[in-house]
């Protein structure tokens, strides 16, 4: 192969590369499936649509261990997660791989604002560090994921909060009109997005929907947050973890185990039990 070549089919990878990383960004998690054309596989990622690839791109990205795979999905490894970070901040890329800086909601004094904040030290960030006194993580990857996720819906869906809002109950969002939130103006993505996380909410229930949607989504301290419930003194991180798990389960829900298949007494290589 020329030397012209190669240098052609290393730029394509490299674009593809930060293709698939940004994808799975948004994505969270995608399955591969075969595509109608030879010598390209499909990324589903649910309703964050299909994007093509080279199953060439696919074995760079697991030698340099970009993607990784879990319960039969692909995801991105720490390094990918950095790389979809550096793609989506070009003017100052590696400063929002380290501080991973983002545009977030906050409830204030004065109301809602959107601000921008590190990521990396959210309340969610910071538990994710703990270790429990066997020394294991006190979050699983799935917990924190699911998490983030949560999050970057929120985000895209532009939910603002409002004084005494019941977060059990559904986000406004299942069509365009006028009223709170400025449903009027939200694009279909966002609303996309609201509906989301109206099915993450519900999903894990009225009990622990809000809690999930105070620390996640508004970052609010645990300890905040306990005050504002009236819970004892850390049982904010045990309810969260446990909310956690539910939302994590409802992203990535677990392939059903296979059963084996019983031989009839007619079949090939049947044998009776003796007892």
């Amino acid at each position: 192969m020329k030397r012209s070549e190669i240098n052609i089919t290393s730029r394509r990878i490299e674009r593809e590369t930060v293709r698939v990383a940004r994808f799975l960004s948004t994505a969270g998690t995608a399955t591969v499936r075969a595509a109608a054309k030879d010598g390209i596989v499909l990324l589903d990622g649910g309703e964050r649509g299909t994007i093509s690839v080279a199953p060439a791109t696919l074995a760079v990205l697991v030698r340099k261990n970009i993607i990784r795979q879990v319960n039969g999905r692909l995801v991105l490894s720490a390094e990918g997660v950095a790389l979809a970070r550096r793609a989506e901040a070009p003017q100052d890329p590696f400063r929002a791989q380290l501080m991973d800086l983002g545009s977030v909601t906050v409830s204030t004094d004065g109301g809602a604002e959107r601000v921008e904040a590190n990521l990396s030290e959210s309340p969610l960030a910071q538990l994710a560090r703990r270790r429990g006194r066997d020394g294991k993580p006190f979050l699983s990857e799935n917990e924190v994921r699911a998490g983030e996720r949560l999050r970057e819906d929120f985000t895209r869906g532009r939910i603002m909060p409002r004084l005494g809002v019941n977060w059990s109950t559904p986000v406004a969002g299942g069509r365009r009109g006028s009223g709170e939130n400025g449903i009027a103006d939200l694009t279909d993505a966002a609303l996309a997005a609201r509906q989301r996380v109206n099915r993450a909410l519900e999903a894990v229930g009225p009990e622990l929907a809000g809690v999930l949607v105070d620390v996640c989504c508004f970052l609010k301290g645990l300890e905040r947050v306990e005050s504002e419930r009236g819970w004892p003194v850390r049982s904010a991180k045990v309810v969260l973890k446990t909310a956690l798990a539910a939302l994590s389960r409802h992203y990535e829900p677990q392939q059903p185990a296979r059963r084996r298949s019983i031989l009839h007494w007619g079949a090939d290589g049947f044998r009776p039990s003796l007892r």
